[in-house]
């Protein structure tokens, strides 16, 4: 059976490649929504690495998409039945009660990132690739890759932090730091919770956070137990010294956002503090269950409707390049029907 797969040849820049599906081992899923995350963005505009994208292109961008089964040889699924596809991709030799993580494995392959993404007609997975969702609304159910992202980086914060856990706050006001929210109040529900941003439109959406700060309103002498990093970029340097200036001792910090650049931190304080730092990124399938079991929950689903916009359908490679150039212009996240 042959495969549209509708690669980024380079920056800006669209080609189709035809392939063979596995119909002996794999699931046939047929893409239905999808989501853009920046890491696509970086990759049609151009903005990582030369050396990098020439390794990484010719490549199919998105692992943010829920699909329907089309083909099931191992009878698990039914067709239509509607799932999200994992993006991560384990060594075959990997154990899932291995110490480390699955997104962590030297030799796992991330699906968009140097091997193609879902922008294909059909998508052949492993059965344990895909997770169940089909009685959650498929429009959220689109960004539940992103969702499993916050899960992930929640449960390195279990397993790490210490017990005192009546303040967290959160640095960053874009998508990952609301959908992060919105998992840190369902998992700690007693916790207070501070969102810092910029932003003043997009820290209107945290209204169910106890605090809200602008970064250069924060009162001096705020603290708080715990804190998530969600900044990254140009601004990661100044968003991970205010931790370091603001958290209690043996505080931890997850960090979660993505810069291109070294930055210059404050060892001296990271010292004297006695202050764990944590690097997040990514996620396993366990984090999909996870994330797929909260989506479940009809209050979180009305919180994660306020941050989605939905472009028009996508049936050509023009429309490739129009929901892209959207994105720019959405504060949060952008979603849009597959009909490629």
């Amino acid at each position: 059976m042959i495969n549209c797969v509708y690669q980024l040849a380079s920056p800006g820049n669209f080609s189709i490649k035809y392939s063979e599906l596995n119909l002996n081992t794999s699931l046939i899923i047929r893409p239905l929504y999808m989501s853009i995350c920046h890491a696509d963005q970086r990759y049609y505009l151009g903005l990582r690495d030369m050396k990098k994208l020439r390794e990484k292109l010719p490549m199919a961008l998105i692992h943010e998409s829920v699909g329907e089964i089309i083909y099931d040889p191992t009878d698990t699924y039914k067709p239509g039945h509607k799932v999200v596809m994992v993006p991560n991709s384990p060594d075959k030799n990997y154990k899932t009660n291995s110490i480390i993580y699955e997104n962590y494995q030297k030799n796992s392959k991330f699906l968009s990132s140097g091997h193609d993404g879902f922008m294909r007609e059909f998508v052949d997975l492993p059965a344990d690739r895909v997770v169940s969702v089909n009685n959650i609304d498929i429009k959220i159910s689109s960004i539940c890759e992103f969702i499993s992202v916050a899960v992930h980086a929640v449960e390195r914060f279990k397993n790490i932090a210490h017990e005192i856990r009546e303040n967290i706050t959160i640095w960053g006001d874009g998508s990952l730091a609301y959908v992060l929210s919105c998992v840190i109040q369902n998992e700690f529900p007693g916790t207070k919770l501070t969102i810092i941003g910029k932003n003043e439109f997009k820290l209107s959406k945290f209204w169910f956070a106890d605090n809200i700060y602008l970064t250069d309103d924060l009162p001096k002498n705020f603290q708080t137990d715990h804190a998530f990093e969600c900044v990254g970029g140009d601004y990661s340097h100044d968003a991970i010294n205010s931790i370091i200036n603001h958290i209690n001792p043996q505080g931890t910090a997850i960090l979660l956002g993505v810069s291109e650049n070294k930055i210059a931190i404050n060892t001296r304080d990271i010292l004297e503090k006695g202050l764990t730092f944590v690097g997040s990124s990514r996620s396993g399938r366990t984090d999909f269950e996870k994330a797929a079991s909260i989506l479940e929950n009809s209050k979180i689903q009305k919180r994660l409707e306020q941050i989605i916009f939905e472009d028009a359908p996508v049936r050509s490679i023009a429309d490739i390049h129009r929901v892209f150039k959207t994105d720019l212009n959405t504060p949060f996240k952008t979603i849009f029907k597959w009909e490629l």
